[in-house]
């Protein structure tokens, strides 16, 4: 039996591509938005490339930080994402939302961090710290998500999943 999987990118201080998609609540992901070609080699219905962006602009003098504006993004990214049609379901397509959905979340977490810290001259080497444990956080929900829900194959947990992940993302509302 395949498992619909996730894959995660991590970007920093760069622009995402222009074909990528900026994680919309309105916006439900699509099977025509995975563009990239199934791996053969992986035994998944889908994969799912989401990740973070940082763009960063900074105005110091010799000894601090002046101003700052910090865009955190979660984005998906169609050319590096896949699925098996033969295997194409809306609750598999749910699945893969939902990593995309968790992207946001850590999206989410790391607007919060950048709004409770106060930043040094050394802010690009700050916001770096930041996003690796954000990072690592969201790469262990990411597997932890697959685990529970037998990646989707569980659909009680996957439900479960769904309606925790929906609260986590209204409680950091603020973040959006």
């Amino acid at each position: 039996m395949l498992k619909a999987v996730y894959f995660l990118y991590v970007l920093m201080f760069i622009q995402p591509s222009d074909n990528s998609i900026l994680w919309d609540e309105s916006y439900k992901l699509k099977w025509t938005d995975f563009r990239g070609l199934p791996n053969d080699n992986i035994d998944t219905a889908a994969i799912t490339a989401s990740g973070i962006t940082l763009d960063l602009s900074a105005k110091t003098s010799q000894t601090q930080l002046i101003e700052f504006n910090a865009i955190v993004e979660a984005r998906f990214y169609p050319d590096q994402s896949w699925y098996r049609k033969e295997m194409a379901s809306s609750f598999i397509l749910s699945h893969e939302q939902l990593h995309f959905d968790i992207t946001e979340l850590y999206a989410r977490k790391f607007r919060q961090q950048v709004d409770n810290t106060t930043f040094s001259i050394q802010i690009k080497k700050e916001l770096s710290m930041i996003n690796k444990l954000i990072n690592k956080d969201l790469k262990a929900m990411q597997e932890k998500y697959d685990s529970d829900s037998n990646f989707s194959r569980n659909m009680e947990t996957q439900r479960k999943w769904q309606h925790y992940i929906q609260s986590e993302l209204q409680k950091l509302y603020k973040y959006k």
